[in-house]
């Protein structure tokens, strides 16, 4: 009997290539190592809407719920639209994030060495790698988000969601559109708590080595970051070994690709995290290099953050890298929720074969400077990984 059980995701466009690449790697563990894996896909997403008016087959949201881990590729498709405007497929990403409760959006934002930046059409090393090393955690359920997450977990669970009530607007006319804020004290102080956790397990800001959590808001205009600042002074108490640092979202943005050796950890609301957190995904040589996992008390799914690209789609040309490193926190965060340090070592030997292979820059996709195909720096991965895991 496997160890683990693993729900695999593909999803839209280029989606099943970069599942692909992950799966071989599964394969790979399985077959050099003691850690067992038993995973199943499941085909879900815009596309296998359009095809069968529904985002994926009854019962998908339960057994991702029992598996012990979910790896997504990506979600989007043209023209798949439900009846209400939502994106079609939402049920899948948005509606386990909410219906699981993965409350913390946790994107590493690491520059390997070896990477280039494409600025005005050339590549350059623009950043010293050292220099890039932080983690941003966004808050993943509530905010301004709140609506179609409840709307998709609704979907998912196969329950009633009923809108909130049309309210005035004084001053504006025509049609309007608007979506609630809502921040809580209970979803704030568990994402702020969960900050300042990885900031105790890490090395400190790249500059000056302190551990340090900075808060991200927009707390001299809106009510939600003012009560979300509030909760993450009070939480900060809890530790004295970690410095704390403030910044509103709009100078956070310049601060980010200016001083990036500046940060440690950084934690702030759902939308908010959202548009940071891609633009951070330049400090590590773009979307195609971007992680993340999405983590709650009892079940996580791990993604990388690119999208599903469908002009890329079937031309096996995109970096793999980001569902890797996806597929490393994974296995971290399995190693370390089931104390199981074998996983924890082969994770790091995952993110050390990424390291050399990006560092050798031999085998690289086109985003990085490189013409490797998205197939070949996946089997050049497993031929690193082989030597490692002897």
């Amino acid at each position: 009997m496997a160890d683990y059980s693993v729900v695999l995701l593909p999803g839209d466009g280029t989606g099943p290539e970069v599942i692909n690449q992950a799966r071989k790697i599964l394969d790979l563990i399985n077959e050099k190592t003691s850690i067992g894996f038993n995973y199943e896909t499941i085909e879900c997403g815009g596309k296998y809407f359009l095809e069968t008016g529904k985002e994926w087959e009854e019962g998908s949201f339960e057994r991702c719920k029992n598996a012990d881990s979910i790896l997504l590729g990506a979600i989007g498709w043209p023209g798949a639209i439900r009846k209400n405007g939502d994106l079609a497929g939402g049920e899948v990403v948005l509606g386990l994030r909410s219906g699981l409760d993965l409350y913390a959006n946790v994107r590493p934002i690491k520059l390997f060495e070896g990477v280039q930046h494409k600025i005005h059409g050339k590549y350059r090393t623009v950043w010293d790698s050292k220099n890039v090393d932080m983690c941003i955690l966004r808050e993943n359920t509530e905010g301004l988000y709140y609506g179609a997450l409840q709307r998709s977990r609704a979907r998912s669970l196969g329950e009633d969601f009923f809108e909130s009530p049309e309210l005035d607007f004084p001053g504006l006319s025509g049609e309007i559109a608007w979506d609630p804020r809502p921040i809580s004290e209970n979803g704030s102080r568990r994402i702020v708590s969960k900050a300042f956790e990885i900031a105790s397990k890490r090395n400190g800001a790249p500059n000056d080595k302190k551990k340090s959590v900075t808060c991200v808001d927009k707390s001299n205009v809106a009510r939600g970051c003012q009560l979300f600042r509030r909760i993450f002074d009070e939480e900060s108490k809890k530790y004295s070994n970690i410095s704390t640092n403030y910044a509103y979202i709009d100078a956070f943005t310049m601060w980010l690709i200016r001083n990036p050796e500046e940060f440690d950890v950084v934690v702030t609301s759902n939308m908010f995290g959202d548009i940071a957190t891609d633009l951070g995904s330049v400090l590590q040589g773009g979307m195609g290099m971007a992680a993340s996992g999405n983590i709650g008390d009892s079940n996580a799914l791990f993604e990388p953050v690119h999208g599903s690209s469908p002009k890329y789609a079937g031309k096996n040309m995109v970096n793999p890298i980001a569902t890797i490193n996806s597929l490393q926190m994974m296995l971290k965060w399995l190693g370390d929720t089931k104390n199981s340090k074998e996983l924890v070592r082969i994770s790091d030997i995952v993110h050390n074969a990424v390291s050399d292979q990006i560092k050798g820059r031999k085998v690289v996709t086109y985003d990085l400077g490189g013409n490797a195909t998205t197939s070949e720096v996946g089997d050049d991965l497993v031929k690193r990984l082989k030597v490692l895991l002897d």
